[in-house]
């Protein structure tokens, strides 16, 4: 089990404690915003699961069937935890709906209040330094569970907010009118989530930083050929695929080319993480005004 999967793991495991914490707190003081709040979580524990499903199939190596890997998986994971944050922002939408209709008071708010800041402080330092890991370790499943994450505590400081101010002004419509407006949010998340993950799935190009560092190494480390033209990415989860077309003077030899195309190739595997890469060698005639110059 590598770093991603046990991050995966253990989010699942800090998933359930906060909801059971959440689901206490919602008994406790009879708030729609906090059962809300709860039913939201039980979401971020399915999604972490789904997120180490994703990842142990991710981190496969490539068959037969597959001859490219299966890091695809971390976008499905990704597009199916986005679907679950929209499923659970209209869940809330749905109870504070009829909350509007029959607003009830709250018993023991302090208590309540109390328990669910604590939950939404873990939840916090969690997100945190899931979304961490997940920029640093190039992880699409870990970086949709951290955002989702993230949505949790909002829906946490909308329902504080709402509860503190059914405390304050003893209107306790104003319980269901703030899950509502926090579920708004949420649905704004899983939405922005799931286009993402799609983006992925399309073969987006890789970042555009990423690209200019990318054209920047094969400028450094290609002495000896002329130019490079036709540089393409893609990301696949934690891999950057990189292909392109490198012209060298028609009269080297194989031997030759070869050896530079092993340089290239050190030079960004070892810069870009998860970097696969593809070169085809073509002969001098073949540049084009608008490749990449050869320092």
């Amino acid at each position: 089990m590598d770093r991603t999967q046990k991050a995966a793991l253990f989010s699942a495991g800090i998933g359930l404690a906060v909801t059971a914490l959440k689901f206490y707190a919602a008994w406790l003081t009879g708030s729609l915003a906090l059962y809300s709040d709860a039913l939201e979580s039980i979401i971020n524990v399915v999604a972490a699961i789904g997120a180490f499903i994703a990842l142990r199939v991710a981190a496969r190596p490539a068959d037969e069937d597959h001859p490219y890997g299966h890091h695809k998986a971390e976008f499905f994971s990704a597009v199916i935890e986005g679907a679950l944050i929209i499923v659970a922002a209209l869940m809330i939408l749905r109870e504070s709906y009829y909350g509007l209709f029959a607003p009830k008071p709250l018993d023991a708010p302090a208590i309540g209040v109390a328990i669910n800041f604590g939950a939404g402080i873990i939840n916090a330092a969690w997100a945190m330094a899931l979304m961490r890991w997940g920029q640093r370790w190039r992880s699409p499943a870990l970086i949709a569970d951290a955002r989702h994450v993230f949505a949790d505590v909002v829906t946490s400081c909308g329902v504080l907010i709402g509860v503190g101010a059914v405390l304050v002004s003893g209107y306790p419509i104003l319980d269901p009118i703030v899950a509502g407006l926090v579920a708004l949010n949420i649905l704004w998340s899983g939405f922005r989530m799931v286009r993402e993950s799609v983006d992925g799935l399309m073969d987006r190009a890789a970042p555009h930083e990423m690209v200019a560092q990318i054209r920047t190494l094969i400028s450094e480390h290609g002495e000896g050929a002329l130019e490079a033209h036709d540089v393409r990415t893609r990301a696949a989860g934690q891999a950057t695929f990189i292909d392109f077309h490198l012209v060298v003077p028609g009269i080297m030899s194989v031997e030759e080319s070869h050896a530079i195309c092993d340089r290239l190739e050190n030079a960004l595997e070892t810069t870009i993480p998860g970097a696969v890469v593809t070169i085809h060698v073509e002969p001098g005639e073949q540049a084009k005004a608008r490749g990449v110059p050869v320092l």
